[in-house]
């Protein structure tokens, strides 16, 4: 058996679904434009430095959902899906993923973006198990603007993937093979878990460590 992990942003998609969210948001009108982007620039430019208060950045992010509510949130993510993911939904990475599904390996997307953006993504690729920061809910379903549990990010994500195969009995010796697909040097620490680390759309920061190491390099989106 062999297990098979992706990222999801500059990886699956060629965009940050996160930013892109955010971006969103503004256009939805639901924030001041000017304070918000300067904001959400911020923190996406320290998601790229690994620096990200990941904290902090979900507290800010979730501020517009917390304001009005499951439904008017529901509403705006499948105009989100419609309007800017759908689009990004390209053939070869959907065909990537099937690859991996058809030969029966264990298949999860594990990403630093929280659950509520991503999980319709993941439905969009057919990946059943996804792997994301978990936003802390209360009751009626509604956005706390906290984190449950260890955010999926940088050694998170090795943290969160041990969990998950745990919780089925399994562990990272029990697959012969692992794949892990990342553009970012955020995911060096579950890369270094994998037999067969992948920089997939490589930022110049992992592009040379994967050459360095002498990893796959995939341009998964190259014309």
């Amino acid at each position: 058996m062999n297990l098979c992990l992706f990222d999801l942003d500059e990886t699956l998609i060629p965009l940050d679904s996160d930013h892109a969210w955010g971006e969103f948001v503004i256009r939805l009108g639901w924030v001041d434009e000017a304070a918000f982007r300067r904001r959400n620039d911020e923190f996406f430019a320290q998601y790229k430095a690994g620096a990200l208060d990941i904290h902090a950045y979900i507290a800010f992010a979730t501020a517009p959902l917390r304001e009005r509510g499951p439904a008017a949130a529901a509403a705006a993510h499948a105009q989100f899906m419609h309007e800017v993911i759908e689009p990004a939904l390209r053939p070869q990475a959907l065909d990537l993923v099937r690859e991996h599904q058809a030969r029966g390996d264990t298949v999860a997307l594990v990403t630093a973006t929280n659950d509520f953006v991503t999980g319709p993504i993941a439905k969009a690729f057919g990946i059943e198990t996804l792997i994301a920061v978990r936003l802390e809910r209360g009751p009626g379903g509604t956005i706390t603007g906290r984190i449950a549990g260890t955010p999926s990010y940088r050694e998170g994500k090795v943290v969160r993937v041990g969990q998950w195969l745990a919780e089925s009995g399994r562990n990272w010796g029990d697959f012969a093979r692992i794949s892990v697909y990342s553009d970012s040097p955020n995911d060096l620490p579950l890369l270094e878990r994998a037999t067969d680390p992948v920089a997939t759309n490589a930022s110049p920061a992992l592009e040379a460590v994967a050459r360095e190491r002498g990893w796959r390099i995939l341009r998964l989106f190259a014309e």
